[in-house]
């Protein structure tokens, strides 16, 4: 039989179900190829023994009515898990061990899901290439010099890397579809709403959303269902009729009017990416859609205004985090020398910036020149999709403007950084659901992604979209266990980073 860690997660749900395959067996695959990818740095916390013993009670009594039945599955680390370390990959919440359970992840546990570690992301979220993290960079399995992307950049190596079936994160801004992309795996933002961010450690409460991330559309519509639940302990939560999404998904989109925005063509866009886009365009033909011509005329102001709003909530959100409740705190001489100390020592350089900010904005005398302007920008934008809609299905997009970056290559310019951004924040202002999918290689044979907008809770049309075209690209990523062969004083000088810290 071949590996299991290939099998998709459809795959591996049905294969559980038939009884081909143990929980235990499945899970200590994974659990050792882990160990043996510590290279990566993709896990914060492992919880690879309980994880085990977990496999061991499903399999002395199993429950093949679940979605989800003793599969291993890991987590971002920004998803709080009753009684295993949450920080947010921040210093500040190095010692946080959550009394409850986020809503989202206890859905998947429900579902006979079982815990095999925290994954490492960007601190708070706040960042595209998972470089930002308390636990050290993120390394893409796809080339030890490559950003895996983020803030999910833990999320997308270890799915990449199979250290785990499928996997959630969140996004903000494009969290889970720009790592989606940069890894060659599926990553789903769905309508906000529809996820609950109960027990999701907050970033800006009116744009963060939890999504699937997976390595093909069917498995992300099955983790979609599981995930999306009304939930009343988030006051944000939709209570919405949601699908059935993998058993209704549905490769005839013949008929389907599928959008393409003028201003997504931006200044200095890669011959690749346009290559890309226009490779999208034909496969969706070829399924029988409809290509039509639409406008966005507000989209230019998407990423300035996306850059005042999420700060703004991010410097409210991160005010608890103070020291005196709980979490990382510095002996002060009072208290206010004991804030300033915590959150100085506690808060990672791109986290205090992005406070700064937000803080300005909402200041006196500053709050109506950007940050009310900013909210009433981002009613224009929305109002630019509402009427777009009106006229198509869904709008067909690049997921990021080039492939995966080198390490190291953006963090001097923070503003290089957030311009990787553009294709992705237009999505959450407007609090609509969005998709990456493999869409080719470049030259380099790096992985680029194509995004798919869709109308606000219908998931089921950009899936189907999605699954007709991921049939069509027939997307291949051979991907060597090349960081499982590395030099083991590799290995061992990255534990001894980790601990030093």
């Amino acid at each position: 039989m071949k590996d299991l860690i290939n099998f998709t997660l459809s795959d591996l749900v049905s294969k559980i179900k038939k009884k081909e395959i143990s929980s235990q067996e499945l899970t200590d695959a994974y659990v050792n190829r882990a160990k043996k990818s510590k290279y990566l740095n993709t896990y914060n916390q492992e919880n690879f023994d309980e994880a085990l013993k977990k496999s061991k009670i499903f399999d002395s009594k199993p429950d093949f009515n679940k979605k989800l039945p003793g599969i291993p599955f890991a987590v971002k680390d920004l998803f709080c898990t009753k009684n295993v370390r949450t920080t947010a990959s921040s210093k500040i919440l190095e010692n946080f061990v959550p009394a409850y359970e986020s809503t989202v992840t206890q859905n998947i546990w429900n579902e006979g899901a079982i815990l095999l570690g925290k994954l490492n992301c960007d601190e708070f979220a706040m960042g595209s290439s998972n470089e930002t993290s308390f636990f050290g960079n993120v390394i893409s399995p796809i080339d030890d010099k490559l950003v895996p992307g983020g803030s999910s950049g833990g999320s997308a190596s270890a799915l990449a890397a199979k250290l785990t079936p499928a996997t959630i994160g969140t996004d903000t801004g494009g969290s889970i579809r720009q790592p989606a992309s940069f890894t060659g795996t599926v990553g789903l933002k769905p309508t906000y709403g529809s996820c609950s961010r109960y027990g999701i450690v907050a970033f800006a409460s009116s744009l963060d959303q939890a999504g699937p991330m997976t390595r093909d559309v069917r498995d992300c519509a099955l983790l979609l269902e599981v995930m999306s639940s009304f939930d009343p302990k988030d006051s944000t939560s939709v209570d919405f009729k949601r699908s059935v999404y993998s058993e209704k998904l549905n490769k005839n989109i013949k008929g389907k009017k599928i959008g393409i925005p003028k201003e997504y063509r931006v200044d200095g866009m890669p011959d690749e990416i346009e290559k890309l886009w226009n490779e999208g365009k034909k496969y969706l033909k070829d399924c029988g859609a409809e290509i039509i011509d639409i406008s966005l005329p507000h989209t230019n102001y998407a990423l300035p205004t996306y850059y005042i709003v999420a700060p703004a909530e991010a410097s409210s959100n991160l005010a608890r985090y103070d020291g005196v409740k709980y979490g990382f705190r510095v002996k002060g001489e009072n208290l206010i020398d004991m804030y300033e100390k915590t959150r100085s020592e506690g808060f990672g350089d791109e986290v205090k910036r992005r406070i700064m900010i937000g803080t300005y904005v909402l200041s006196s005398g500053y709050y109506d020149a950007y940050y009310l302007k900013a909210q009433k920008v981002r009613k224009l934008i929305k109002n630019d999709f509402d009427e777009v809609f009106s006229k198509v299905d869904a709008i067909l997009t690049p997921s990021t403007p080039s492939s995966a970056f080198k390490i190291n290559e953006k963090t001097d310019n923070p503003i290089s950084m957030y311009l990787n951004d553009i294709f992705t924040v237009p999505v959450n202002l407007a609090g609509l659901p969005g998709i990456s999918i493999p869409g080719g290689l470049d030259k380099k044979g790096y992985p680029l992604g194509l995004q798919i907008i869709g109308k606000p809770f219908n998931e089921q049309t950009i899936l189907d979209i999605a699954f007709a075209m991921e049939e069509k690209i027939n997307f291949k990523l051979n991907i060597k266990d090349w960081w499982i062969k590395w030099p083991k004083i590799n290995i061992l000088l990255k534990e001894m980073e980790t601990s030093m810290k």
